[in-house]
């Protein structure tokens, strides 16, 4: 058997730290200008005063709750669909083709035409996320449907259940993996939709924050936002990924 070393579960810190020092490095020889390339003591030193004065927390709450609402919206929206894209060949021949090209235009290239309907309120900014994760939710939702072997849906005739139990026994367990993934991925997107929608136009939220910081050369502040949604939206990726991964290994037992 193989012997795992303790140290091989941190060989993903490598190349964080290699960017790291290379930063550091380098602003520290004056290539760029201090103002520019701000070192990586300073931008913690911001953070923790930004952290301190709860203003990055402020900023942080108010676009994780966009998130969440937008995300919920979108993506129930979006898995109801699929499955019934899936279900019924009407709804698939009827709303398929613009399905398909709907979901070609970038959420980012709407800002303007939302901007004039909705304002830059709270509505306008859960809309964008909502139109972000509905898509993926719903091709996700939609291939894993099909992809389920006929005999399943066979035995459902036999037993003539009823399209919700259909839904809820059958359609989703079966095509959880797949759905699993999309929700991943629409999640992702929504999240970096979200924060160049508030660089934007918004009052409040990181990508607000980032921009007004831009606007006054704060470019530590700037960074400490850059970061912080990096590791936003990694956190939320790896959410996914051990949540797919689980019932990946529930599958083949």
């Amino acid at each position: 058997m193989r012997v795992q070393s303790p140290f091989s579960a941190l060989t993903w810190l490598i190349s964080p730290l290699a960017l790291l020092v290379l930063w550091a490095v380098v602003a520290e020889a004056g290539i760029f200008p201090r103002n520019l390339l701000v070192p990586p003591a300073r931008v913690w030193q911001t953070f923790e005063a930004l952290l301190a004065s709860g203003e990055l927390l402020e900023h942080l709450l108010n676009s994780l709750s966009r998130l969440g609402l937008g995300f919920a919206i979108g993506a129930l929206g979006g898995l109801a669909f699929g499955v019934l894209m899936a279900l019924s060949k009407n709804v698939e021949a009827y709303c398929s083709p613009l399905f398909h090209a709907l979901r070609q235009i970038p959420s980012i290239a709407l800002i303007p035409m939302f901007v004039l309907l909705l304002g830059i309120d709270e509505t306008f900014k859960i809309v964008i996320v909502a139109k972000t994760a509905f898509f993926p939710a719903a091709l996700a939702a939609s291939e894993g449907v099909k992809a389920i072997p006929r005999s399943y849906f066979e035995v459902a005739d036999v037993y003539r259940l009823r399209w919700p139990t259909l839904v809820r026994a059958i359609a989703l367990p079966a095509a959880a993996p797949p759905i699993i993934t999309g929700l991943r991925i629409s999640l992702t997107r929504a999240w970096v939709v979200l924060v160049a929608t508030e660089l934007l136009a918004a009052d409040s939220g990181l990508g607000q924050m980032i921009e007004m910081s831009r606007q006054m050369l704060r470019i530590d502040v700037v960074m400490v936002g850059i970061a912080v949604t990096g590791l936003i939206g990694f956190a939320l990726d790896f959410t996914f990924r051990q949540l797919e991964q689980r019932l990946l290994r529930w599958q083949t037992r």
